[in-house]
C-alpha cells in the first residue's frame, strides 16, 4: 500500500497549477508520474475516495480532488462517498 503517494497526490493537485491540469486532461497520464498501486489508481479513477479514505487517505488532502472536479468528483459526491464510508 502506497497511501502517502495518494495523500501527495491530492496535495499536488493542489499546489501545482500544471499537475492539476494533467489531472483534469490525461489522469492516466498523471497517476503513471506517481508510485500508486494498481488499485489505488483504480480508485482514484473511480473517484472512489470512501475507500481511499478506508484505507488512510487524509480526507482534508482527498477534498481537494472535489474542489476541482477531478476524477468526476464534485462536492456532493466527495460528501456521498465519505458518508458511506463512515457506515
Amino acid at each position: 500500500m502506497t497511501i502517502y503517494a495518494v495523500n501527495k497526490l491530492c496535495y499536488k493537485a493542489l499546489h501545482d497549477a500544471t499537475f492539476r491540469a494533467l489531472l483534469g486532461t490525461d489522469p492516466h497520464a498523471a497517476l503513471d508520474s506517481l508510485p500508486l498501486s494498481e488499485d489505488e489508481k483504480r480508485l482514484l479513477l473511480e473517484g472512489d475516495v470512501g475507500e481511499l479514505f478506508r484505507r488512510g487517505a487524509h480526507p482534508f488532502l482527498l477534498s481537494h480532488l472535489s474542489r476541482f472536479e477531478l476524477f468526476g468528483l464534485n462536492v456532493a459526491r466527495y460528501s456521498q462517498s465519505m458518508k458511506d464510508a463512515a457506515s
